[in-house]
């Protein structure tokens, strides 16, 4: 009981957005809920909706060690990156405690789920496992042994805190900066 509610206290947000069915929905809303964190829900929200229809690709340029992404229409930030030499796309989220993969691509990567992981997500308690990722890179930037979650029910990559908080990470003018502090 100790390790599952260690397990839920450090992956707890990390995956926001699981569909209930399984299956991703035409459209995902992004709203506020009581304490003023985001969720990403099917269903539309009562207020401060944002309406997400389709996840976008990264836009990203490399400028003397830093790494800009430009904001999506959608509010949110892509950025490229490769995990054990495969290409994948992320978002970037700031609220998410750590990097979570959907089950096809880690298996796709040759990255082996270590041990079982519940996580509290918007959707509830999700099932997954964790992992070790050899190795991340993106921009100008390689990093190694970089621990994530696994999950079937995910099906957008996030690239979490536990990354990002290595880094000096500013937001301005729809922009994104990251860079080596």
């Amino acid at each position: 009981m100790a390790m599952y509610i260690n397990i839920v206290a450090i992956l707890s947000v990390i995956i926001l957005a699981i569909p209930s069915t399984g299956a991703w929905a035409a459209s995902v809303y992004k709203c506020k809920n009581q304490q003023g964190e985001l969720i990403y829900q099917e269903s539309p929200c009562k207020q401060d909706v944002q309406a997400i229809s389709a996840w976008g690709a990264a836009e990203m340029q490399q400028l003397d060690g830093m790494l800009v992404l430009r904001q999506r229409g959608n509010g949110h930030y892509f950025l490229e990156a490769t995990v054990n030499d495969k290409v994948l796309t992320f978002l970037v989220d700031t609220g998410a405690t750590g990097v979570a993969l959907p089950m096809s691509f880690a298996l796709s990567a040759k990255i082996n789920c270590r041990n079982k992981a519940y996580m509290e997500t918007a959707n509830g308690i999700a099932e997954g496992c964790t992992a070790i990722i050899s190795r991340l890179a993106f921009g100008s930037f390689v990093l190694t042994d970089v621990p994530a979650v696994i999950s079937k029910k995910l099906n957008q990559p996030l690239l979490g805190m536990n990354v990002l908080q290595k880094f000096k990470v500013e937001q301005h003018d729809g922009e994104m900066r990251i860079s080596t502090r």
